[in-house]
Parts: C-alpha cells; structure tokens; sequence
C-alpha cells in the first residue's frame, strides 16, 4: 500500500530538484543558440536591406552577381547528380559484399571530411595547375581546369561527395537484405532488384544526403576558392563573390550575396527536417 506513494514521492522530489538543472540548461542553449545563430542571421539581412530593398536587388542584379549565381548552380547540378550516383553504388557495395579493400573504400569516402577545403584545392592545383603533374600535358592541349569552370567541379565533387553515400550506408545496413535475396530467389535480375527493392527502402535516406550534398555543393568556399582564381564574372561563385565585395567594402552588394546563401541554409534545413519527419512516419 504505502511502497508506490513512497515511489512517486521520491520520484516527485527528484523532478522538484533537477528542475532548476533543467531550466539552466535550457536557458543556457537558448542562449547559445540566439548567439551564434540567430544574431548572426538578423545581422546578414539588416546589412543586406541597410540602404533599402532598391540597393538590395540592385546588388543582385548586377552581371557579376548573376555569373556568380549561375555558377553556383551549374557546380551543384553537375555534383549532385555524380554524388548521388557514386553515393548509392558506395553505400550498396559496402552494405551487400565483403571484399579485399573495403575498410580503404570506407576510409576514402570520409577523406574529405577530414582534409581540409584549401588543402583539398592546392591538390588540385599540384595535380592540374600549370607547374603540376599534368600541367605541362593539359597546357600543350589547351586543357583549362585550374582557375576556370572544371576545376571549381572538380574541387565541388571532392568535397561533396561522402554526404550520399555516407547517409545512405547505414540505412543499407539497418534494412539487411533479406527482401533483395528473396527477390533473386524468385527469378528477378539485379537491376530490378535495386530499383524495385533496394531503392524504396533507402529513398529518404538519399533525399536527407542529395540535400545536404546540395547544400554543401552551393555554400563551398575554401576549396572552390583555391581553384578559381577570382576571376570576376568568369570563375567566382556566389560565397567567393560575397567575399569579393566585402573586401572591396560594398557591404549591401555582399550581405546581399550572403543573405541568398541564408536563405539557402534556412531552406535546406526545412527540408532536412520535413525529409526526417517522413522517414520517421513511413
């Protein structure tokens, strides 16, 4: 009789004294969070609109800001698609087989998480630059990549391409493969089987890593950087044309140019969480 209210007094008295802990830590994220986020986010748009909405599409309308958006979208759709190929086909021969080099496959799908943007890029320019391994080859055949469009692609795809496969991987791996070994059973072909059977299964983990390789693809500096040469209206992209501006104390032009990319992040994170929600609800 008396041993389940001695149960739920205690357990009355531990709330009661965690309570402050909890509202400190509460406060304390809230804290953190208006900090380093949403001050950051309110400082990019009044900067952006400080001279008013005229300065503001203004500074998106200059030819300089459209190439640099252009360029922005032309490296994304040409990695994102690569990625997701790569990404699916890493992740499925990793999850399904055993083979000699498969801890070094999993090894190199994280390198660009723990390379460096810049160092990333500077391979690039040893590999293609003029002074670089393939340098002298790529010039005696009027190959452009260093500061010019393929390279920024090429420095995109690099540091892009572990978020598909690297978000899709253990969704494989939760699934198992009893469906797919069940549909080989019964005559399908291997084709059939992935579209038909592994695909479904794995489709909002390859949305949730398509966007966040997307994301990624359009906000990349440090390696695109590198490569580009900030040649104006040629090889900027829009955060190298952010950068640009800022240098050049065109602050409206510049937070104008970040306030797009926000507006990107804010996007990607609506869609990160709307994409959980459904994987969680299937």
């Amino acid at each position: 009789m008396h041993a389940p209210s001695l149960q739920l007094q205690r357990r009355a008295h531990v709330q009661a004294s965690s309570a402050p802990l909890r509202w400190l830590l509460i406060g304390g994220a809230l804290l953190f969070m208006g900090l380093f986020l949403f001050v950051p986010l309110v400082a990019v748009f009044t900067f952006a609109f400080q001279k008013g909405v005229g300065e503001y599409l203004s500074a998106l309308a200059t030819p300089e800001a459209w190439a640099a958006i252009r360029l922005t979208l032309l490296a994304a759709v040409i990695a994102v698609p690569i990625n997701l190929v790569f990404g699916l086909a890493a992740a499925w021969l990793i999850a399904r087989f055993k083979f000699r080099g498969r801890d070094l496959l999993l090894t190199l799908i994280d390198l660009p998480f723990s390379v460096s943007p810049v160092i990333a890029g500077l391979i690039f320019v040893l590999l293609f630059g003029r002074q670089g391994w393939l340098g002298p080859w790529l010039a005696e055949h009027d190959i452009h990549i260093i500061f010019s469009v393929p390279g920024i692609v090429l420095a995109t795809l690099f540091i892009t391409f572990p978020f598909v496969a690297r978000e899709v991987l253990p969704v494989m791996q939760a699934q198992g493969s009893d469906e797919e070994e069940a549909a080989l059973t019964l005559g399908a072909s291997g084709w059939t089987t992935f579209l038909r059977v592994t695909l479904p299964k794995v489709k909002w983990g390859v949305l949730y890593g398509v966007i966040l390789c997307n994301a990624r693809a359009m906000g990349e500096f440090g390696a695109v950087s590198v490569v580009s040469g900030h040649i104006r209206g040629v090889t900027t992209t829009l955060p190298l044309h952010a950068e640009i501006l800022y240098n050049e104390y065109d602050f409206v032009g510049a937070f104008a140019a970040a306030s797009l990319l926000t507006v990107l992040a804010l996007v990607t994170l609506v869609l990160k969480k709307y994409v959980e929600w459904k994987a969680e609800a299937s």
